[in-house]
């Protein structure tokens, strides 16, 4: 039995590391053109791969699903006939008024599949392993260039991916520099603030920018009394999460673009 437009377009969209929304019917009142269990795969951009209902129902999908995305919070909608496309808050269930004559009703949940934040992990050490191994079970696709390159293939080492240099004294300062080099949206390093402060005066002596040495956090992590390498791990970790969420929240939504469905085009109704 051949697999669902969604499916698919899911399965490309994880493997991408691309954010998307799986969008389920889960009741109707006719007439309406979906029924419950139909699914869509929904992404930012207005890309709908799958049916949910025709165009009276889309724009709400859409408009709820780059909420959802932003703030990575599923939402259960209702669209249902009303003479104006206001949008109100009935308990647990956001409605949206729909002014086409097809006169169905659609509530449909709208699940968001969030993209791996991209974590670059510099180093050969305790710390560096166990960091490898708590990130990716909380959302962040992990690259660690000294380490085994098939368990932790660099995928994420590009700009714009948060760094921690766990070297712990092998390799500290070239790792530094390179780390740098590659414009990170952070560089975290596990080190005491006396060793980074030397490392990082060092740094500005040989030019390197000196507002992105003073961005260097270090000691690295939440104040957690850490004191095993796992512990350390686990302190890092939450200061990347707390530096993610706070990077999300100040993402604008995305910008408004027409919608291209893959779905019937004869059917226009909900």
């Amino acid at each position: 039995m051949p697999h669902p437009p969604w499916l698919h377009a899911a399965q490309a969209l994880e493997a991408d590391n691309q954010p998307f929304a799986l969008v389920t019917v889960l009741r109707v009142v006719a007439p309406t053109s979906a029924q419950p269990g139909d699914k869509a795969v929904v992404t930012a951009d207005g890309v709908i791969h799958g049916w949910v209902g025709g165009g009276c129902a889309q724009p709400a999908v859409i408009k709820t699903v780059r909420r959802a995305l932003k703030d990575g919070q599923p939402r259960t909608i209702r669209i249902a006939p009303q003479p104006e496309t206001a949008e109100r808050q009935l308990g647990d269930v956001l409605e949206f008024g729909m002014a086409c004559h097809s006169g169905g009703t659609l509530e449909l949940f709208v699940d968001p599949v969030l993209a791996r934040a991209p974590l670059t992990v510099h180093g050969d050490s305790p710390v560096a392993r166990a960091l490898c191994d708590l990130a990716p079970r909380v959302g962040f696709a992990v690259s660690a260039p000294e380490l085994d390159p098939e368990a932790f293939p660099a995928t994420s080492a590009h700009a714009k991916a948060w760094v921690v240099v766990a070297t712990q004294g092998r390799g500290d300062l070239p790792t530094l520099e390179a780390a740098l080099s590659g414009s990170p949206r952070c560089v975290w390093f596990v080190a005491s603030a006396r060793k980074a402060g030397v490392l990082k005066d060092t740094l500005l002596a040989s030019g390197q920018d000196p507002a992105r040495v003073a961005a260097i956090v270090a000691p690295a992590g939440t104040p957690i009394g850490a004191k095993t390498p796992e512990e350390i791990a686990l302190s890092v970790l939450a200061a990347l999460v707390a530096a993610r969420r706070e990077a999300s929240a100040a993402q604008p939504a995305p910008a408004s673009t027409a919608s291209t469905a893959q779905a019937p085009s004869a059917t226009t109704g909900a």
